[in-house]
């Protein structure tokens, strides 16, 4: 298919220009490593780009492009959007992690329900933003609601798995089979080692923390929590005696930072 723009700059295609991405709002920078590659793969040279993990306010230069006409009209089209959405899920990540402070570690996985296509992308700005995209960096298996379904229990779940010793096992709990208590007693009892209550409500994760407290195993794992948790409820959630915080949502669904992407004319 013909590109229309072979005929409106046919009269000036070798002309050199460059261009900037610049920040429209306030956050912090993921994808510019791909945004880079794909200026190269443009025939652009890349005079400036911040690095994965900047911070940025509204009028900072991003990146700052050089190439002939065409290719640097391209690069809105390939450039910005490297950059946009990935730094809106950075920034929300960041503020998560800010606001978690130490402890609660700030985890967000939610990058495995998204199309393998941008799997990569989210992942990387989760990181860039300052949180963990993994409950642990330890080898682990994790037992969710579906492997415990197939089991027909929490119990029979974790026995099936007794003889890999190299791996951590997290389980998660909804209160399915028992008392969400009870099946948080059961799970440690017969060797998880992370336990995942994954409800979204803080009286669940209460009610775990007390009951393995109360039976002296609570030295022994480590207790994760998540189910659309929002920004607001951090400072809460910090002092209920919790380890790990599965942030989905509202991390990778977050806005796009606003960029623009303005050509400064010729060489």
């Amino acid at each position: 298919m013909k590109d229309i723009r072979d005929d409106i700059f046919k009269n000036i295609k070798d002309k050199m220009i460059d261009a900037v991405i610049v920040a429209d709002g306030k956050g912090v920078i993921a994808g510019t490593d791909k945004a880079g590659c794909e200026a190269g793969h443009l025939g652009l040279t890349v005079k400036k780009l911040l690095a994965e993990g900047s911070f940025v306010k509204p009028g900072d230069i991003i990146g700052h492009f050089e190439g002939r006409i065409k290719e640097i009209i391209m690069g809105e089209d390939y450039l910005i959007g490297c950059i946009g959405k990935p730094s809106g899920i950075a920034t929300a990540a960041h503020q998560f992690a800010r606001a978690a402070g130490v402890r609660p570690k700030i985890v967000s996985g939610g990058w495995k329900k998204m199309p393998f296509e941008i799997k990569e992308s989210i992942r990387n700005a989760v990181l860039a933003g300052g949180a963990f995209i993994r409950i642990s960096d330890e080898p682990f298996i994790y037992l969710d609601k579906n492997y415990i379904a197939a089991f027909g229990g929490i119990g029979k779940c974790l026995g099936a798995v007794t003889h890999l010793k190299n791996h951590l096992k997290a389980v998660q709990l909804k209160g399915k089979y028992n008392n969400i208590g009870d099946e948080a007693l059961e799970a440690v009892t017969l060797g998880a080692d992370i336990l995942f209550i994954d409800t979204g409500n803080m009286d669940d994760l209460n009610k775990v923390c007390a009951r393995i407290k109360k039976a002296g195993r609570r030295n022994k794992i480590e207790i994760a929590f998540g189910g659309n948790i929002r920004l607001e409820e951090i400072e809460k959630l910090k002092s209920i005696d919790v380890d790990i915080l599965d942030v989905g949502r509202a991390i990778i669904d977050a806005p796009l930072l606003d960029l623009k992407y303005g050509v400064n004319g010729s060489n």
